[in-house]
């Protein structure tokens, strides 16, 4: 008979295993950094700069004010500095490098167009002639950006209007023949991996596609803590038929287990026997694009939280706002919040506040207030600058008021 779970062991878990089973330090050092990079496996890279850009905050989330600095460092760092890579994990992703090997099947199939790559597999297939160009360009030049070698004349159009040398870069970076050396504020510098990876790593041994599939998966398994298999799969983009064959191998040879848990109408797994903590008291706002969160519709399964980002819907339509983070209090997600940093003004703007069915007690607010006042010292800015009309501004402005430093 699998294990059962209720709910609430499975939110524990879940919590555990994404690492916000402690609360957030004073100043976290490098060493805790690189541990939770590597419990976490990815994390997810996003351009909106509402708040902050994206990949930083899920390591602020757990382990408080650390220094952005540090995250630059390991991605992007040179030599021995760098322990990360990017690549196409759970979208555009930060890596630490110990999965490279896994994800090198994914690069060799990028000249097929299976998967992610479909909408890139047309050009390679018939610019094969600017994809070797490009990549000549590269090997000789060092790290370059889309800009230096486009040969367009017209001015670009929308975002997704690329050059014809963007197309053959995104190319080469799925086929992993270049990787980002650095970015240039958001935009991505590209190199050779000989010239920004360590060689150890790339000439560890390419494991066969089943290896990685399952190699992949159990990563996904011991970083949500409990989930089911699409959960899994989601978590590094496999497809079904990839992750159903490799998750039977891991239940055959008893490498994960099957759960039951309260109310989820699919099995789900765990890797080994799990230790369900007794309690989780850590309270956090999180990035839109946080792995605890990024799969909505586990996300209702785990928290009954519905979620959904409202940077495309037209203002009019939007039911909670434009940049909205959710708070995890205690061992549920209580509520969310439209944010924005007013870098001109030395402000984190809190433009809404909604709480969820359950009202957050004086303690929840208080415990809001001083992620808040966090969040603000971290990001550099001044003061939090309240401009919510409903009735959780009214009880969140009294909870800033006693949280504030004297």
């Amino acid at each position: 008979m699998p294990l059962e779970l209720s709910i609430n062991q499975a939110r524990r878990l879940a919590l555990a295993a994404q690492g916000f089973g402690k609360q957030p330090e004073a100043s976290p050092g490098l060493p805790a950094v690189k541990r939770m990079l590597q419990r976490l496996g990815v994390v997810q890279i996003d351009s909106v700069n509402a708040v902050v850009r994206s990949h930083y905050l899920p390591l602020f989330s757990r382990l408080g004010s650390y220094a952005p600095s540090m995250l630059d460092q390991l991605a992007w760092g040179r030599g021995r500095q760098r322990q990360l890579f990017e690549y196409w994990g759970h979208e555009a992703s930060l890596l630490p490098l110990s999965l490279y090997p896994l994800l090198r099947w994914r690069m060799a199939h990028a000249a097929d167009g299976r998967g992610i790559y479909r909408q890139l597999a047309q050009f390679g297939r018939e610019r094969q002639d600017v994809i070797a160009r490009v990549l000549a360009a590269v090997r000789e030049q060092g790290a370059l950006g889309a800009g230096s070698l486009s040969t367009r004349q017209e001015r670009a159009g929308p975002w997704w209007d690329w050059s014809e040398e963007k197309h053959a870069l995104e190319w080469l970076f799925a086929a992993g023949e270049v990787t980002v050396a650095g970015r240039r504020g958001f935009e991505r510098l590209y190199d050779v991996p000989d010239k920004v990876l360590p060689r150890a790593v790339l000439d560890q041994p390419m494991p066969s596609e089943a290896e990685a599939h399952q190699g992949l998966l159990l990563h996904a398994a011991s970083a949500l803590g409990v989930a089911t298999e699409r959960d899994l799969r989601d978590y590094f983009r496999l497809e079904p038929g990839q992750g159903k064959a490799a998750l039977a191998e891991l239940v055959a040879d008893g490498r994960l287990q099957g759960v039951q848990v309260q109310g989820w109408k699919q099995p789900a797994y765990c890797a080994g026997t799990p230790r369900i903590p007794r309690r989780i008291e850590a309270s956090a706002l999180l990035s839109p694009f946080d792995s605890l969160v990024w799969e909505r519709s586990r996300t209702e399964r785990l928290f009954d939280f519905r979620y959904r980002l409202e940077i495309y819907t037209p203002a009019h339509k939007r039911v909670y706002g434009y940049y909205v983070l959710p708070f995890l209090y205690q061992q549920r997600i209580a509520a969310r919040l439209d944010l924005r940093a007013e870098r001109a003004q030395g402000q984190l703007a809190v433009h809404a506040v909604h709480e969820e069915a359950v009202p957050l007690d004086e303690a929840g607010y208080h415990a809001l207030a001083v992620n808040l006042l966090r969040l603000a010292s971290w990001l550099g800015l001044e003061r939090v600058q309240l401009n919510c009309p409903r009735r959780e501004g009214s009880q969140l402005r009294q909870a800033l008021l006693s949280a504030a430093p004297a």
